[in-house]
Parts: structure tokens; sequence; C-alpha cells
């Protein structure tokens, strides 16, 4: 990834409505989510929804495909990465045992 894809990566995540609509389908892993069901989990209004995605997507960070009638999103996890190790390139001087990612803890 280069600079200039990452700041549209990231100006397509810099916004709360489409953080959220990121957020929710990275919890749906790869087989997405129709976007019908995407906006009313989120309580999006349908044009809305629409303008949003076609920027997430535009961005690099989601994918679309037809079933049927429906239109399926998901994230575009090789684009999200691309985007995270352009983030953390030259992190810790190089050190990659100084980078690694905080999780949260699990709950028992």
């Amino acid at each position: 990834m280069n600079e200039k894809q990452a700041v549209k990566a990231l100006s397509a995540l810099a916004q709360d409505t489409r953080l959220r609509i990121f957020r929710h389908l990275v919890e749906r892993g790869p087989d997405g989510t129709p976007a019908g069901e995407i906006g009313a989990a989120l309580k999006v209004a349908p044009a809305t929804l629409s303008f949003h995605l076609k920027e997430l997507e535009s961005g690099g960070m989601l994918g679309s495909r037809r079933e049927s009638r429906k239109i399926i999103y998901s994230v575009n996890f090789e684009g999200m990465g691309s985007l995270l190790e352009f983030l953390t390139e030259d992190c810790c001087k190089g050190d990659p045992r100084a980078c690694q990612p905080v999780r949260k803890a699990e709950t028992a």
C-alpha cells in the first residue's frame, strides 16, 4: 500500500457511521452481511447507508457481491491488513517484539 491509498482508506474510516459499519462487518467475518441487515442493525437509513458503503468500498475497506436480489458487503481483509502493515511498517525501530498488538483480555 502506498501513502495515497492509505490516506484514501483512512478517510473512508474517518467518519462515525462508516467506522460503525466497518466494525460491524469485521465482526461478521468474510461471509459478510446484506446491506438491509447492516442498516437495520445500525439504524441507518437506506440512502445514508448506500452512501457510506460506497465510500468504504471506494477506500478499499469493503467489497461487495450480488446474491440474487441482495448485495452482500464484507470487509476487504487484505486491504485492512495492508493498511495496518503500512501504518506499522517502521514500528519500534524494526523490533517486531515491541510492536505486538494489545488484545482485550479474554473473559471467562
